[in-house]
């Protein structure tokens, strides 16, 4: 079984927002935006070390 990884949301946050737009938030949900940040994040790390910097910027997300 794989390790569950820490969330990098605020769950509130995003459950206010879904809610503003008249909709509802699963829980199962609030774990895959916590995974699609993380998988965000891997990708501009990556980009971020082939242009050989060591500084993460919007342009690498």
């Amino acid at each position: 079984m794989a390790k569950k990884r820490e969330s990098l949301i605020v769950a509130s946050k995003i459950k206010a927002y879904i809610k503003s737009k008249k909709m509802m938030t699963s829980s199962e949900s609030l774990e895959a935006i916590s995974e699609k940040v993380y998988s965000m994040l891997d990708a501009a790390i990556d980009r971020t070390k082939a242009n050989r910097r060591s500084t993460v910027k919007a342009q690498d997300l």
